[in-house]
């Protein structure tokens, strides 16, 4: 009976699981939301019955992508099977929500690396040549830039523009770590909201204002930096991996510091106007606003400023 509850259960997540990878092909925009939502049939099967069973049934459907448009079915396939099985393991073995939303953005790094050798091979994409590419055609804009309003000598600055854009090569690593985090932190949320709807189970995640990284990852951060200024060639596989390490690190302390606006915004008892706006303002200018963010984050770490604040209550 167990057994065939489980076959039945399978067979139905497999279906949804289908449905929704047909009509994201049929509807195009769909596409955007269906990377959050095809992991979900994978999160609640392994919630209930474990990794293990849960990978023959991404097995069967790897197997049945290969009959839909294989090219792109398949490599979509294994990154939200991966992401999903993941996520639902940590559930199944009643794991934190940050532990969960770490284990899943695991998954989504391991699709994201496969869907990146998948297009290497059998694309046939080589994506150094295609920033290669892009680089040349903004630089080309930027001079027709400069040409139309009668700047002719912008050398140091064009050379700036070229040096910033072929960064994005270097930081690969970086970019898909960090989209894999968002990814994984949306469908855990999804994940969370179907899950208590249809199968009443209490998941959620804690407060934002209660995220805390440990002190140790401060120290990483700072290293990163010491071995960036002192390696000389900037070339260098070590200083491209010190470079990636410093971004995500640096994203974690962007994260830590809005925590710690929220933390501080529910500790004055004031309204979440003033912590979604500093949000809003730092995604809008980036460039200025995300470093004194990052500062933020490193003091509420290293300094307690909790703990020293609750204190004082």
């Amino acid at each position: 009976m167990y057994q065939s509850k489980k076959i039945t259960e399978g067979a139905l997540l497999l279906a949804i699981f289908f449905a929704i990878l047909l009509l994201s092909f049929f509807v195009p925009f769909i596409i955007l939301f269906a990377v959050f939502l095809l992991p979900i049939p994978f999160v609640i099967y392994t919630a209930k019955y474990d990794w293990k069973i849960a990978s023959i049934l991404l097995a069967i459907a790897i197997l049945l992508s290969l009959l839909i448009a294989p090219m792109i079915s398949l490599p979509l396939t294994v990154l939200v099977g991966l992401a999903g099985i993941m996520i639902g393991f940590s559930i199944y073995r009643r794991s934190s929500a940050y532990e969960t939303w770490a284990r899943g953005s695991i998954g989504f790094i391991a699709g994201l690396l496969f869907i990146f050798l998948f297009s290497q091979f059998v694309w046939q994409i080589n994506w150094s040549e295609e920033i290669q590419q892009l680089v040349e055609e903004s630089m080309n804009v930027s001079q027709e830039f400069f040409a139309q309003f009668g700047i002719e000598e912008q050398t140091e600055t064009l050379d700036m523009l070229e040096d910033q854009f072929k960064i994005l090569i270097d930081l690969i690593p970086a970019m898909i770590s960090i989209v894999a985090i968002i990814l994984a932190f949306i469908t855990q949320w999804i994940s969370y909201k179907v899950m208590n709807r249809f199968q009443n189970w209490q998941l959620h995640f804690p407060p934002f204002r209660s995220l805390r990284f440990p002190t140790p990852i401060i120290w990483i951060y700072f290293f990163t930096i010491i071995l960036m200024l002192v390696i000389q060639d900037v070339d260098s596989i070590l200083y491209v991996g010190s470079y990636n390490l410093f971004m995500i690190i640096g994203f974690f302390m962007a994260l830590q510091g809005f925590s710690f606006i929220f933390f501080f915004a529910h500790y004055k008892n004031m309204s979440h106007v003033l912590p979604v706006t500093s949000v809003i303002v730092t995604i809008l200018f980036p460039f200025i606003f995300l470093y004194i963010i990052r500062i933020l984050g490193i003091i509420d770490i290293g300094f307690k400023l909790r703990e020293r604040l609750s204190e004082r209550k």
